[in-house]
Order: structure tokens, then sequence, then C-alpha cells
């Protein structure tokens, strides 16, 4: 496993070691051992799955504290275009964003930490998106920001008007209009 250190603090893109041969592929996609000493000390507790077509974009979603989650994502069919953005107040990267593309083909893995709005956009015809969470949803503490907020600078590499959200995903304030409940603490991780 290669963890790769992204432009901000925290959150990580994590490439596994993939052993070919003849009848395919194997590898493991992961190893809470591992895991805790490479990145992150974090108990998952829940896994979700969704499928979704071309032009699709999800989110950008977070809980709310306490019930904030850390993930851990990846794409196991097509291409997403995956994204954290930085909603921890008091950051020196705060409204900052990390993208990563997300395939089948290079089974790479993105760890987004708590205090991190999370949305993906879809580039294959069809995705298959997992993640696991170290936190249950709770429907009060969900929220979000909007994932079309011009002034987080993310190019989703869709044409906006030919996206295809859902009416909650419609509704997400805009970052300027946002208060975040999540603080920015030196020498504190994130998850």
């Amino acid at each position: 496993m290669k963890v790769i250190k992204t432009n901000i603090e925290g959150p990580v893109i994590i490439e596994p070691s993939i052993f070919k041969d003849t009848r395919g592929y194997f590898f493991e996609s992961y190893n809470k051992q591992l895991f805790d000493k490479e990145v992150a000390k974090v108990d998952f507790v829940q896994d979700n799955e969704s499928c979704s077509t071309y032009g699709v974009m999800r989110g950008l979603h977070f809980q709310r504290p306490p019930f904030a989650q850390a993930k851990l994502v990846r794409c196991v069919k097509g291409t997403v275009l995956d994204v954290a953005v930085d909603i921890r107040k008091g950051s020196p990267t705060y409204g900052q964003h990390v993208a990563v593309e997300l395939t089948e083909e290079n089974h790479r893995q993105f760890f987004i930490p708590r205090g991190f709005a999370h949305g993906f956009a879809v580039l294959s015809d069809i995705a298959i998106f997992q993640y696991k969470c170290d936190n249950y949803y709770h429907p009060e503490a969900d929220y979000g920001i909007s994932i079309l907020d011009d002034s987080l600078g993310i190019y989703w590499r869709i044409d906006p008007v030919k996206a295809i959200l859902s009416e909650k995903d419609l509704k997400h304030s805009l970052l300027k209009d946002f208060d975040s409940p999540f603080e920015f603490h030196i020498h504190t991780p994130a998850y």
C-alpha cells in the first residue's frame, strides 16, 4: 500500500499493491493494522455503495458533530472525480479542495477525514462507488455545501447545466453563507 499525501493536511490517496497473473488480479483493499499505522487510527462501522450514471454529481456532504464521519472511498466500476473540501474553521486551507480520479483500473482509494465536505461526479457511463464510514448515518446531522459553488474552484469535468443532482443537493448553501461546525486544531488529527 502506497500512501500519497495531498496539498491539504488530512486527506490522502491510497494506492494498493496489486498482484496480477493469468487469472486476473488480487489486492488487499483494507487492512486495519496497516491503515492505523500508515494513514490514521479509524474504526470504520458502516459500508455504503451507490450506483450512478454519467453526469450524476453527489455532494458536497458531511455530518455535523457529534455525528461527523471520516470516509474511505473507492470506485469499483467506472470512473469518478472525487473531491474533499476543507471546512474546518481556522484552517490555513479552509475552502480549498483535493480532487482525485478514482477508477476501476487504478484501484485508488481516498481517505477523507472529519471536517471535510465530500462529493463526486460520475465521468463514465456508470459508476459503482463504495465507502467506509467511521460513524453511523444520522439524518438529523446530514448537511452539505453546494456542489455548484463557483468560489470553490472545482473543475468537475461535467457541464453544470447537464449535471444530474438531487433536490436535496440543489438546496445546499454556498461556502460564504455557511457557518462551519468544525474547528481546526494544530497537531490534532482531523479524523
